[in-house]
Parts: structure tokens; sequence; C-alpha cells
């Protein structure tokens, strides 16, 4: 695969097979060549877990001190009183069953979190195999179904992010853009890793946290030094 000018300019400021401290591969990311969007930088950790079995599950999620400089629109499943404090709290489209066409014969996406009351989880299993693929699905480890809308709104709203593993057993995440610099990125990071950290399941056996790689929308990737 042919990488373009400034992906191979990025690549030569990378020290071959070097395992970087975060603040390091943070410093080095800020020396890359700008693109012309503000870039979001990703974490990729890779777990010695298996995410076949239920009882070894990394999953949950956290509050970034820095947010993820990305402004996230919520969509609430919610009627009556409920329906009027999500929209008092900010929240960005609000709605209960006339929704499910719109979203199942429309495909619309126009949102990135979903947060729904317990009493509308009925309505939303409908669009399951809708939502569950682009893991849009509320759930209640996510804090996306609750009644108190106007908690999970000003968390979501002020860079609350969930972390879960894929099929391959990695978690990747955005944790921040470019231009928030090496301490407030450092300071991103370490709150995931230590959540990360915290989350390791009892039945994990072994070397849990097996690979850190950072990186950004169209860089190259920076190994960690995660002990």
């Amino acid at each position: 695969m042919k990488r373009g000018k400034r992906y191979q300019e990025a690549a030569k400021l990378l020290e071959k097979g070097k395992e970087y401290e975060a603040k390091e591969a943070l410093d080095v990311i800020e020396k890359f060549p700008k693109a012309k969007f503000d870039e979001t930088v990703e974490l990729h950790v890779k777990l010695g877990v298996d995410s076949k079995h239920a009882d070894q599950q990394v999953r949950g999620t956290v509050v970034l001190p820095n947010g993820t400089g990305k402004t996230l629109k919520v969509l609430v499943f919610a009627k009556g009183p409920k329906a009027d404090e999500a929209k008092n709290a900010g929240a960005d489209f609000v709605g209960a069953e006339e929704l499910i066409p719109k979203i199942e014969k429309e495909n619309w996406f126009d949102y990135d979190v979903v947060v729904a009351t317990p009493d509308m989880m009925g309505v939303v299993g409908r669009l399951g195999k809708v939502l569950g693929p682009k893991g849009l699905m509320p759930n209640p480890k996510s804090g996306t179904v609750t009644m108190d809308v106007t908690k999970a709104i000003a968390e979501i709203k002020s860079g609350k992010v969930e972390y879960r593993l894929d099929k391959t057993n990695i978690i990747h995440l955005g944790f921040g853009k470019v231009s928030f610099g090496t301490d407030k990125l450092l300071e991103n990071y370490n709150t995931i890793m230590d959540a990360i950290i915290k989350a390791k399941p009892a039945a994990a056996k072994g070397q849990y946290i097996r690979s850190v790689a950072i990186t950004t929308t169209m860089g190259p990737s920076l190994y960690i030094n995660q002990k």
C-alpha cells in the first residue's frame, strides 16, 4: 500500500522498533506534518483476554478531563416529562416510536450517542439490528439507559467516551485532537489507561495489556511502553 507524502514525512520522525513513553510519543505527534483538518489522536490497546467469554469482557465509560474535541450529537428516546427534561438538557433529538421508521427505512444516523429511559427499551430494542452493529445501542453499563437523562447528556457533551473490546480483543478510541497539545492529550491518555487497567476482569490470566499504540487519523502508529 503506497502511503502519501505527509505520512512518509511523519514516519521519518519515528525510531524503528522503539517503544515510547506516552509523553514522548505525544511530543513526536506534535511534530508530524499537519493535515488540512484537526486530526483525532487515537488509542489502540490490545488486551490479553478472550472477548468470546462473558467473564472476560472489558467495557466501560470514562469522562475525559479535556473532552474529545468533538461535539457529540445526542438522541434521546423518552416520553412525557422525561422528553421535556431531555430537550432542556441539550439533547439534539428527542422522540419515541415515531423515530423507528425514520431510522429503519431512511437510514437516519445524524447522531453519535443514543440515550433511552428504561421504559423505552422495548421500543429501542426493535432497532437492535440497526443500532447494534454501529455501536449505538443504549446500555445500562455505559450509562445510556437511565432515568437521569440530564446527567447522561451533560456527561456525553463534556467528553464522556465508551471503551469496549472488539472481536480481536483490541480497544479502539479517539482521545482528543492534535491541536490539544501534549499536556492535555497526556491527561486524557492517563485517564483512559487507568480506567482500562481498573476494568481488568478477574478471569483474565497472564499479561493483561499486550500492546498500546497511539496514532493520528492519517499518521503512523507509535508503540507505547506501558508497564
